[in-house]
């Protein structure tokens, strides 16, 4: 997992950048940054999201996800477990550091996408680093803009990068065998809509739940697996019927 690791450090030198540069930058710079940042992660998204044509499963897996998310109150439970943290580690932080938004914001923006996903099977099943690394260097400059603007949270957020793409790399060899090009277009296609919104996040366009709606992301497996053969057997008794 020498690519993640690779892309643990390039998010850490990003994010310490963006902290030190925090006070110094001028707001207008900071939001020309965070509205292309926010655009770019928009096009990722659309990139992502239409690269299935199983849009029936991303629908179906979305909406229950959203029911479940919401219905746990991840989004609510997680920041408020997220800001519990923070405040025991530093009780006298300022209130305008928006930890637990820049943690999850940078955690959904660095670790959902086909980058993420592709590039880590690639490293754990071939030893091929190059879609891993490349996309270690687009994080470098992406943390420093979300660093400047949402302070320590995101450097935090290399903890959670670790764990996810560290155990993706390592687990790619278990997990090949299940993840079929059907079943990762639809995981994907979910992870793109999840960037889009988070795109519009960023843009300050709306405030949309995020991590409400990550349960979709282990829904699609089931959903991309089961939704074809359900509709193959509903199409076959229509015709039979015909």
């Amino acid at each position: 997992m020498i690519g993640t690791l690779v892309n643990v450090i390039t998010v850490a030198i990003g994010s310490s950048v963006g902290l030190i540069l925090r006070d110094k930058l001028p707001q207008p710079l900071i939001k020309a940054v965070f509205s292309a940042l926010g655009l770019f992660t928009i096009l990722i998204g659309i990139k992502t999201a239409f690269d299935t044509s199983d849009l029936f499963s991303v629908v179906i897996s979305l909406v229950i996800g959203a029911v479940i998310g919401q219905a746990l109150r991840l989004e609510e439970r997680l920041t408020a477990t997220i800001d519990k943290l923070k405040t025991k580690q530093n009780p006298s932080s300022k209130n305008n550091d928006r930890f637990a938004e820049g943690l999850v914001t940078a955690f959904i923006l660095f670790c959902v996408g086909a980058m993420t996903f592709i590039g880590c099977l690639n490293e754990g099943l071939k030893g091929d680093r190059s879609t891993i690394l490349t996309k270690a260097i687009m994080d470098l400059f992406s943390s420093v803009a979300l660093a400047s603007a949402f302070g320590r949270g995101v450097l935090f957020s290399i903890i959670p990068l670790l764990l996810y793409q560290g155990g993706l790399t390592l687990g790619a060899q278990w997990l090949a065998p299940f993840l079929t090009t059907e079943i990762q277009a639809v995981i994907l296609g979910c992870g793109g809509i999840l960037l889009i919104g988070l795109g519009l996040n960023i843009l300050e366009v709306t405030k949309l739940k995020i991590i409400n709606l990550a349960p979709s992301l282990l829904l699609a497996p089931l959903f991309a697996t089961y939704i074809p053969k359900l509709m193959d057997v509903t199409n076959g008794l229509f015709d039979s019927l015909l």
